[in-house]
C-alpha cells in the first residue's frame, strides 16, 4: 500500500501519510456497512468484529475491551517513555429509526441508526492506523501511535470510562478526537480553544401525593399541578443562583402523570437534562437542581425522589493539542481550511481523557458543500459528504507526524 500521493493541496507532497485511492475507496464501503448495521452502546459486537478483522489483515494487534466491545491498537511498540498519541473513536449508534429514502446504504436495523456520525468516526480512525501502520513499516513514523475505538458514548456517563480502566491513558500524553459537524462544509474543520462541549446530566424525578377527587383538591395534594411547578420553577429557580454565564440550564423531556380526567393521581414522573457550559459550576449543579426541586415540591406538598445521574464534564481543548490539529489541517489543506466553531450545548464523554492528559476535539465539516438544507446531528435522515473521510485520515496522520517532531 503506498501512503504517499501527489495532490494539489497545500503541503500533502512534503508530508507522507495521504490517503491511497484504493484505500479511500475501502473506507468509504467500510463506513457505509457500519452505517447499515448499527449497534447501541456496549452491544457493538459486530462493529468490534469488523474492526478487528480489518486491523489485523493488516498486520496489527488490536485488544478487545474487557466490556466485550471496542478496541485499543497500538501502532508501533511503546518504549515506556516518551508518550504517546492516542486517537480516538466512538463507534455505537442511536435508538432512533433511520428515515432517509432513496439511500442504499440506509439502517437495516429497525429503530436503529448512525445518526451522529460514529460510523464515520471509526472509519476515520481506521483508515489513519492502516496508513500509520504502512509509514511504521517503512521506518516513517518516529512514534507510536495509540488508537481507541470506544463503545457507548450515548450512554451516559460514557463508555470512556470504562475504557480509562482498561488502561488505555497508560503511556499517553495526548488525546485527540474528531465530532461530525453538519454545519460546516466537508473539506472544512472547526476548532476552538478552551471548552468546546458542554457538561450533561440526566435527571430523573418521582413525586408522589396521597390522591384524590378533582372536586377536591384542596383535601389531597394535587399532583399534577405540583409537577407541572416543577416544570417551569426549577429552571427559573437554577438560572437565578448560578452565574448567568455558566449557561447553566433544566431542560425537560418527558412527563407522565394520572390515568384519568377526574382523578388528582398519587405518582408523577418527570425526565431531563442538565447542561452547563462551565466546568467548576457543573461540580456545584446537583446541590443547586437538587434543593431547587426539594423547595418546589415541598411548596406544593408533593413528595419527591430524585435521581441525579452525574453525566459528562465540558471538553476542554487545551491551546497545544488546538494548534497541533490547526497546524495538520493546515499542512494538508491550507490556512483556509481551519474555521472558529462555537461552544455547543452536546454532551461528549471524550472529555474523561482530557481529565487526565491534555487533548483535543475538532468538528470535521460533513455537509456537502452549498447544501443548506440541514442535516442535523440525532435526526433520522442524518447523512454525511463522505469525502470527509480522507479528510479526516489525512489530518489524523498529519497531526502524528507532526506531533512526534514537535
Amino acid at each position: 500500500m503506498s501512503s504517499e500521493s501527489e495532490s494539489d493541496q497545500p503541503g500533502e507532497a512534503a508530508l507522507p501519510g495521504t490517503l491511497p485511492e484504493a484505500l479511500r475507496a475501502e473506507l468509504i464501503e467500510f463506513r457505509r456497512d457500519l452505517h447499515m448495521h448499527p449497534e447501541l452502546g456496549n452491544q457493538e459486537f459486530r462493529t468490534t468484529a469488523a474492526i478487528k478483522g480489518r486491523l489485523e489483515k493488516a498486520g496489527l494487534r488490536p485488544r478487545v475491551l474487557d466490556s466485550g466491545t471496542g478496541l485499543i491498537c497500538d501502532i508501533g511498540e511503546w518504549d515506556g517513555e516518551r508518550p504517546m498519541l492516542a486517537l480516538r473513536a466512538d463507534i455505537d449508534g442511536l435508538p432512533i429509526p433511520d428515515t432517509k429514502s432513496e439511500c442504499s446504504y440506509r439502517s437495516t436495523v429497525p429503530d436503529r441508526a448512525h445518526a451522529c456520525g460514529h460510523d464515520v468516526h471509526t472509519t476515520v480512525v481506521l483508515g489513519t492506523g492502516l496508513v500509520l501502520a504502512e509509514l511504521h513499516r517503512r521506518g516513517q513514523l518516529p512514534r507510536p501511535v495509540r488508537l481507541l475505538f470506544q463503545p457507548a458514548e450515548e450512554v451516559l456517563p460514557g463508555g470512556a470510562l470504562d475504557a480509562i480502566k482498561c488502561g488505555v491513558l497508560e503511556g499517553v500524553g495526548r488525546f485527540l478526537a474528531l465530532h461530525c459537524d453538519p454545519k460546516v462544509d466537508a473539506g472544512q474543520l472547526g476548532l476552538r480553544e478552551g471548552a468546546i462541549t458542554s457538561a450533561c446530566d440526566r435527571l430523573e424525578i418521582a413525586l408522589d401525593g396521597p390522591g384524590g377527587h378533582t372536586a377536591r383538591p384542596h383535601l389531597t395534594t394535587d399532583l399534577v399541578t405540583a409537577a407541572a411547578r416543577v416544570i417551569t420553577d426549577v429552571p427559573a429557580v437554577v438560572a437565578r443562583r448560578a452565574d448567568a454565564r455558566s449557561g447553566l440550564s433544566v431542560t425537560w423531556g418527558r412527563i407522565e402523570s394520572g390515568h384519568a380526567p377526574n382523578v388528582i393521581p398519587q405518582h408523577a414522573e418527570l425526565s431531563g437534562t442538565v447542561r452547563c457550559l462551565d466546568l467548576d459550576t457543573w461540580r456545584q449543579a446537583p446541590d443547586l437542581v437538587v434543593a431547587a426541586i426539594d423547595e418546589v415540591a415541598n411548596l406544593h406538598r408533593a413528595k419527591s425522589e430524585i435521581n441525579y445521574v452525574r453525566g459528562v464534564p465540558p471538553v476542554v481543548n487545551d491551546p497545544d493539542s488546538t494548534e497541533l490539529l490547526r497546524a495538520a489541517m493546515t499542512a494538508r489543506r491550507g490556512a483556509d481550511s481551519v474555521e472558529s466553531t462555537e461552544q455547543s450545548l452536546g454532551g461528549e464523554d471524550f472529555s474523561w481523557y482530557l481529565e487526565h492528559v491534555p487533548g483535543a476535539m475538532a468538528r470535521l465539516g460533513v455537509r456537502v458543500p452549498g447544501d443548506r438544507i440541514g442535516r442535523d446531528l440525532h435526526q433520522g435522515d442524518f447523512d454525511v459528504d463522505e469525502s470527509a473521510i480522507k479528510v479526516g485520515v489525512e489530518l489524523f496522520t498529519a497531526a502524528a507526524l507532526l506531533d512526534a517532531a514537535g
